[in-house]
């Protein structure tokens, strides 16, 4: 008989039961807040923090004049926050001269262009975008739609890492900047609500199952390929420069709509209408999971969200009904589906990733190694 867990939040962040990782100590707060506190902020000053840029950019400065490259790193660009700010303050502040890299999977906010644009216009930058076939990606979501599993995301997920890493490999880029960070990040997604994008073995056996048409172009970009190969045996370097200063988020949407008449978004990761329709649909509504309840945690524990803030916006709907009915009629025709389609896929039986086959058990292993070492912070 299975035994359900009682409804709990953390008394210190807005992390919940809903997650299946979670758990209390006789104060109520949560593990995420421990992991937290011991990996971030007993670990955390901005005087060493700034100091080891200093030391990281002088590098890749230094690589750049000795093997005469025009650009010294590429950074991948959404049009979201994180990625805007990052390009602003690695060419603003730390001088440096990036390549930037977009993928286009089909899901483009008209925002998100027009962020990217004004970036790219007015800090004088070049810009790569990678457009992925749409056939593909449209016979890979359906895939997934039909498999059951909550991980709807995936796809888009891994045509980001995928196509950007093919360009890392083949244009022989030594340095990826990124604006993953863990002031509103260090929470991730638990694995029951969001299964490894990067692992090339479940997304073919859902394709196996579920897809209509050959894939062709999609750029399927295996795990150990981008840890093992491009970043070992390559030595390709992995840099997040937003974990070494003071990362604001407030202060960080601020200076770029003064600077750059960038545009705000309702929610965080919300530049890809499917990620907008994801999070404020498919996810709350068919499987429980309030992803906002992770970057709020996240920004509670980098103070930059008070606890009872985040609770009163949970209690609201993430976007209104006209909105979300929008997104849904989007989606539906977008990807050429009826809405009884649509309300037959919401309506399959749930299933989670361990129903297909995967590298689950060999990804585990490696993400406790790094956990361990440190090497590795965010929770997984």
């Amino acid at each position: 008989m299975m035994i359900t867990q009682a409804y709990k939040i953390c008394t210190n962040c807005v992390m919940d039961t809903s997650s299946p990782d979670i758990s209390f100590d006789k104060n109520g707060v949560c593990n995420y807040c421990f992991s937290y506190l011991n990996k971030i902020r007993n670990n955390f000053n901005i005087r060493v923090k700034n100091l080891e840029l200093e030391k990281i950019i002088k590098k890749i400065k230094s690589h750049s004049l000795k093997k005469k490259k025009k650009y010294d790193c590429l950074i991948g660009i959404s049009g979201g926050l994180d990625s805007s700010y990052l390009v602003y303050y690695v060419v603003e502040k730390l001088g440096l001269k990036p390549l930037l890299f977009h993928v286009d999977a089909g899901w483009n906010s008209s925002i998100s262009a027009n962020n990217i644009e004004k970036l790219v216009d007015k800090l004088n930058l070049d810009l790569i975008t990678k457009v992925i076939n749409w056939n593909d990606m449209r016979d890979l979501h359906l895939a997934y739609f039909k498999s059951g599993v909550p991980s709807l995301d995936t796809i888009q997920d891994h045509a980001f890492f995928g196509a950007m890493y093919k360009y890392v490999e083949e244009n022989n880029f030594k340095f990826i900047l990124t604006g993953a960070n863990f002031a509103t990040e260090f929470i991730r997604a638990p694995l029951d609500w969001a299964y490894h994008a990067s692992d090339t073995k479940q997304i073919k056996d859902i394709h196996n199952k579920f897809g209509e048409r050959q894939i062709k172009f999609f750029p399927y970009y295996d795990i150990f390929r981008s840890r093992i190969y491009l970043r070992i045996l390559k030595g390709v370097k992995m840099y997040h420069p937003l974990n070494y200063i003071n990362y604001d988020k407030k202060n960080s949407i601020k200076t770029l709509k003064e600077k750059f008449g960038w545009q705000e978004y309702v929610q965080k990761h919300h530049e890809s209408r499917f990620t907008a329709f994801f999070e404020n649909y498919w996810s709350l509504k068919r499987f429980g999971h309030d992803r906002r309840k992770l970057s709020y945690s996240a920004m509670i524990l980098s103070g930059q969200m008070k606890r009872e803030e985040a609770l009163n916006k949970i209690k609201e709907e993430p976007i209104s009904n006209l909105e979300l009915k929008k997104e849904i009629s989007f989606v539906c025709n977008k990807l050429d589906i009826s809405k009884s389609e649509f309300e037959e896929f919401f309506n399959l039986r749930k299933k989670s990733f361990r129903d297909y086959k995967s590298n689950y058990f060999i990804i585990n292993f490696f993400t406790k190694v790094l956990n361990t070492l440190n090497i590795e912070k965010r929770i997984f």
